[in-house]
């Protein structure tokens, strides 16, 4: 009898020490590891799924952790591991909802094709999922921009925080918000998809401050005597929308026929080409008063702006032998 309870003794101590090594010892996971805990999941499979990414060293040690210490729930989302840990700290780290965020940077003048592919290197969607979302998600602007068939110019520029459990249509949506947000500062809630299409144009074409107002300044000028806005930002637009786009602007685009190329059809295109900021959509709602319709680059990151054709044409063979001087 005191052999066989000796025997019980020394496994009972030996089940103690595999349980302290199994939640006590820390665990060197392989380098940034990341792993995806969904809604919904059971502790059972939680745990399964940690030990099978190798932060934890026991899935049944880690149950009996999470048993003995009731009261706080394990937290879906995706959590990052990249320095070691014991089953304990993991947990609590899970319970307290330590979850990994992925910044999602968009500077201003970014378009849905740019956006796209930043995206995807977050590895939030594809760059295919995320252009189909922002054309079946075109009635999030619906209240601002009943035409919009895209959300393209919608979706506002900032650093943005987001979890791979939310949803692609939840994330856009918040990109969205941001844009009822400022247009709201704005007091933008007039003929809106002409002001962000303009503003989008300006936003392209100078990303000096002050120049803006003045830049817009010319494509209403331009507007007003239905001239071309001869904007080459559209024209890369439209090779993006045709999925044309080389990286560089040829003759033949130039010469193609799409409602986004300003050098083929005068006025302002069929709506946005980027997301614009605040400083752009402010110089769409007030352009400065000139009298130009001209403004070519001047060779140090500015522009030169002419009422004139003829001066114009000086301006762009200043611009050039700028350039060929260098």
């Amino acid at each position: 009898m005191r052999k066989f309870l000796g025997i019980i003794f020394l496994l009972i101590v030996g089940a103690g020490l595999w349980l302290a090594w199994a939640i006590y010892y820390p665990v060197h996971p392989p380098t940034n590891t990341f792993v995806l805990l969904h809604p919904g999941w059971s502790t059972k499979r939680i745990a399964a799924e940690l030990k099978n990414s190798g932060v934890i060293r026991s899935q049944r040690a880690f149950l009996f952790l999470h048993y003995v210490q009731p009261g706080s729930s394990l937290k879906a989302g995706e959590y990052k591991f990249d320095s070691p840990a014991n089953s304990l700290q993991v947990r609590e780290r899970i319970s307290r909802g330590d979850i990994y965020t992925h910044n999602v940077v968009i500077p201003e003048g970014y378009n849905i094709y740019d956006i796209a592919q930043v995206m995807q290197d977050a590895s939030l969607s594809t760059r295919e999922e995320f252009l189909k979302a922002v054309t079946d998600n075109a009635s999030l602007i619906a209240d601002l921009d009943p035409e919009a068939k895209t959300l393209e110019g919608y979706l506002f520029p900032d650093t943005y925080q987001f979890t791979r459990t939310q949803n692609l249509p939840d994330m856009i949506s918040v990109m969205v918000r941001r844009f009822h947000d400022e247009a709201k500062k704005l007091g933008l809630n007039t003929n809106v998809r002409r002001t962000v299409t303009m503003a989008s144009i300006i936003e392209k074409e100078t990303r000096v401050p002050e120049e803006r107002p003045v830049v817009s300044s010319v494509y209403y000028n331009r507007l007003t005597k239905n001239m071309a806005f001869a904007a080459d930002p559209t024209v890369i637009y439209a090779a993006l929308v045709a999925q044309k786009w080389d990286g560089t602007i040829n003759q033949s685009d130039l010469q193609f026929d799409s409602p986004y190329n300003t050098y083929k059809h005068a006025g302002l295109p069929p709506g946005p080409i980027a997301n614009p900021g605040v400083e752009s959509l402010r110089a769409a709602m007030h352009p400065a008063q000139t009298n130009y319709y001209y403004f070519v680059a001047d060779a140090q990151g500015r522009h030169k702006f002419s009422n004139s054709y003829d001066q114009h044409v000086r301006n762009v063979a200043a611009y050039r032998r700028a350039l060929g001087g260098k």
